[in-house]
């Protein structure tokens, strides 16, 4: 068995039947006539190869039938081949019957020949254009092929150029994702810290638990880093649904890319395919199966509305990092002035706390030297009516003694009367003494009063100025700095 479109085996080697003695008689145009049009299906059938020459020349001739002109003899009236008259010989045709059919063989072998001529130069003919039609739709495929690769080529750049950015994008609303986190986490330590102190300062006692500019502020302040807290929380919300959407967004583009690289690959290596590549083979049938689901346009469009939705994407998430960015400058400003106002108040209420306290001190020790002179000057003027009562009691001796005078004796003389007026004057230094004693033991009992109370708001002010100074500003001096409270730390 030969092989089609390889070279053709020597078969030399075998030996080549006998001619036969006699040759079939050839009707050329007979033969010609009910020709079999050429299928290429079977061309492993055609009768050019040398082996089937051979075996279409080893077969045993038979003698054409006769002509009309020579219908035949029955069997029983057969001419034999041999005379049988040994004297004669019989002759079957006449000289012109054997020119004629000389000529009629030449003629018939000219027409045959002409015609095979003809025959050739048609097959060239047509096979070079069945080459030529078949290397131009070979080239155009490959043409159209090249085209869909640059095709593909331009949309995987673009791809590739959509996903770095929105690669980046991600990476960059992560970050501010995280910056959020980092914000919202480091509010909650200002929070407790202005509950915390409101919490002090309820520990105020007396006169100093008043509603002042401190605890205004405190409570502004709370309200504030609420807000600001809610507010974040809600960026914080947006933007973890903005970076699914752009989690989507680049799956859709990396699907895309990967669809588009292995196409790519596909149409590159079809390509490259040529009549001597390795590997072709026949897939009877295969360009009657449609597995497409696309045209080249619903093609375009779909990798064009993957790119534009990734596009879109990334400007929300652009916008909304601008506004991110633009948040939290905002609460962090925010939450600074009220942090200084709340300070700028305590540093106030210190002072005035402060001050306070001094004036206190000054009046406690003003008190305390009142009382101690007062107390001295009590004790001259229990002195003063000790003394006093002596005299008293020597006059009243007196005057008791000159009454046991006898008879006449008893005289209203100048001593009687002296002694009498001495004795009145006693007694009424006496009241008078006493009056001052009275009033000086009330007025000391009232610096004494005095005193407690300056003593009682000394500790007051002392327990204030302890919280609002040591524990109120002491956790205030850990509240966090700016760049702490935007999330770049």
């Amino acid at each position: 068995m030969e092989l089609y479109g390889y070279p053709l085996k020597a078969k030399f080697n075998q030996p080549r039947p006998p001619p036969p003695k006699v040759l079939p008689a050839t009707n050329v145009a007979a033969g010609y006539k009910n020709r079999i049009p050429y299928n290429p299906s079977e061309s492993f059938n055609m009768p050019w190869m040398p082996n089937s020459y051979y075996k279409a020349a080893a077969l045993n001739p038979t003698l054409s039938p006769l002509t009309e002109s020579f219908p035949g003899l029955p069997p029983t009236k057969m001419i034999p081949f041999i005379s049988e008259r040994p004297s004669g010989v019989f002759t079957r045709h006449t000289l012109d019957d054997w020119h004629r059919s000389n000529m009629t063989n030449y003629k018939e072998s000219e027409t045959t020949r002409h015609n095979a001529e003809r025959l050739r130069a048609d097959l060239t003919r047509t096979i070079k254009d069945v080459y030529q039609q078949a290397k131009r739709t070979q080239g155009e495929s490959t043409k159209n092929l090249g085209e869909r690769i640059n095709d593909i080529e331009y949309w995987k750049s673009e791809l590739c150029i959509e996903l770095d950015a929105m690669i980046r994008e991600t990476n960059s609303l992560m970050d501010m994702q995280k910056r959020l986190e980092r914000a919202l986490a480091d509010t909650e330590g200002p929070f407790q810290v202005a509950h915390k102190c409101l919490l002090h300062r309820e520990k105020r006692m007396g006169i100093d638990l008043v509603n002042d500019d401190v605890e205004k502020q405190l409570v502004t302040e709370i309200k504030i880093i609420r807000s600001c807290r809610e507010r974040l929380q809600q960026c914080l919300d947006t933007v973890n649904a903005q970076i699914m959407c752009n989690k989507e967004a680049r799956q859709e583009l990396e699907k895309d890319l990967a669809d588009k690289q292995l196409g790519h690959h596909i149409d590159n290596k079809c390509y490259q395919l040529k009549n001597t590549s390795r590997g072709i083979h026949f897939f009877k049938g295969v360009e009657r199966i449609d597995a497409t689901v696309s045209v080249p346009e619903t093609w375009a469009r779909f990798t064009d509305n993957n790119i534009f939705r990734s596009q879109s994407a990334r400007a929300a998430s652009a916008k909304l990092r601008a506004s991110t960015e633009s948040l939290l400058m905002g609460t962090a400003d925010e939450m600074w002035r009220q942090f200084s106002k709340v300070n700028d108040a305590f540093t106030s209420r210190i002072t005035e706390i402060a001050n306070a306290k001094s004036k206190i001190q000054t009046h406690l020790a003003k008190t305390r030297q009142e009382i101690f002179q007062l107390e001295t000057k009590i004790q001259v003027i229990q002195k003063t009516i000790r003394d006093k009562e002596v005299q008293l009691k020597v006059a009243q001796t007196r005057l008791d003694e000159r009454s046991r005078r006898p008879n006449v004796e008893l005289c209203r003389d100048a001593a009687q009367l002296r002694l009498v007026q001495e004795v009145n004057e006693i007694n009424e230094t006496l009241r008078n003494l006493h009056q001052c004693l009275r009033a000086s033991e009330d007025m000391l009992q009232m610096l004494v009063r005095s005193k407690g109370v300056l003593e009682h708001d000394l500790v007051v002010k002392n327990n204030s100025l302890f919280i609002d100074q040591e524990r109120c500003m002491g956790m205030r001096k850990s509240y966090p700095s700016t760049v702490q409270i935007l999330g770049y730390v």
